[in-house]
């Protein structure tokens, strides 16, 4: 018996929450719904503005916008499903992004600076991990610190400006520019970020521990799962997905801003929680936080096409996140 499965029989909530039993046949279910969401908002956009949503140009911003967004998205879904929260993303993603821009960075090349922002998101996450893990920090305050802390080091950093992606520099850039099949390149880096995270949390014993530590960590811990160990490493990925977004978002922006990502770790958190995983841990599927991050990216587009507020866009997608919890306090609810 592996140690995942000794976790499993030792709390009976491990068995329920993982990838399969009644909540993965919840999960295909939710899914489903899902795609019928955007089915529905697709059809809400031609109906409303079939001359704007239909476009391949506008299909391509969305697809752009959810990329960003959607690698730490993926770092989240880990996070929330191990049992934690992170709300520094945004502002690990602003801070890497200004980290390599700075003139001395660019001055090496673009290879650098992307191995800068890789690093620093990486680096971030660690601290995090090390006070949350072993220094016992509540979550919730331990990355509230480094959200603020982070933001202040980007302003720091930038002395509040905005810092341009020099052209010796075009490689980022192209990440945007170049096309493959009508799509630009950070499309394509998001996919295989998704794929890549896909396989990490389903076919891996990191994935399975993911689960156990999120479910039950002192039965996981009792069955031999080094739980801070693997804490620790969560708040890693999550901040090496910063350190990607924040390449990304200076391919599309040309610039290294602590001003970037304001907001993101909100619209990432809700897209993992429409998704269907579970804020207490142990539950969720990429799949579906992906699902849930195209659904916000699709509304925040109509609303911008039939030129609604922002306040009323904040709104939206307020309800819809009640609704998804209320949606998931049933499910739990319901008989096996």
């Amino acid at each position: 018996m592996t140690e995942v499965d000794q976790a499993a029989s030792a709390g009976p909530r491990l068995k329920a929450a993982g990838p399969g039993g009644r909540f993965g046949r919840l999960g295909e279910v939710r899914h489903l719904g899902l795609v019928a969401a955007l089915v529905l908002l697709a059809i809400v956009g031609l109906v409303t503005k079939p001359e704007n949503f239909a476009t391949s140009s506008n299909l391509v911003s969305i697809l752009a916008l959810a990329s960003t967004i959607g690698v730490i998205t993926v770092g989240m879904t880990f996070v929330i499903i191990g049992g934690g929260i992170d709300l520094s993303v945004g502002a690990l993603m602003a801070l890497a992004s200004v980290w390599a821009t700075t003139l001395a960075t660019q001055s090496y090349g673009p290879v650098v600076m992307i191995v800068c922002a890789v690093l620093v998101g990486t680096g971030a996450g660690l601290l995090n991990g090390i006070l949350i893990a072993y220094g016992r920090m509540v979550p919730f305050i331990a990355t509230l610190a480094m959200m603020v802390a982070g933001r202040g080091l980007a302003q720091r950093m930038s002395n509040q400006r905005t810092q341009l992606v020099q052209q010796d520099n075009s490689m980022i850039v192209s990440l945007s520019t170049t096309r493959v099949l009508g799509l630009p390149l950070l499309v394509y880096v998001f996919a295989l970020v998704v794929l890549l995270g896909w396989l990490l949390l389903n076919r891996t014993t990191f994935g399975r521990r993911t689960y156990a530590v999120g479910g039950n960590p002192e039965a996981a811990r009792l069955a031999g799962i080094d739980v801070r160990k693997h804490t620790l490493m969560l708040y890693a990925l999550s901040g090496l997905c910063c350190g990607i977004a924040a390449v990304l978002i200076m391919a599309r922006t040309t610039t290294g801003s602590s001003t970037h990502g304001d907001l993101y770790e909100l619209d990432a958190i809700a897209a993992v929680i429409i998704g269907g995983t579970l804020l207490s841990g142990g539950r969720g599927t990429i799949i579906g936080a992906i699902l849930g991050l195209l659904i916000f990216t699709v509304i925040t587009n109509l609303f911008i096409l039939n030129g609604l507020n922002t306040a009323d866009q904040l709104i939206a997608k307020g309800a819809i996140i009640v609704a998804a919890v209320l949606l998931q306090r049933r499910s739990l609810k319901t008989p096996t």
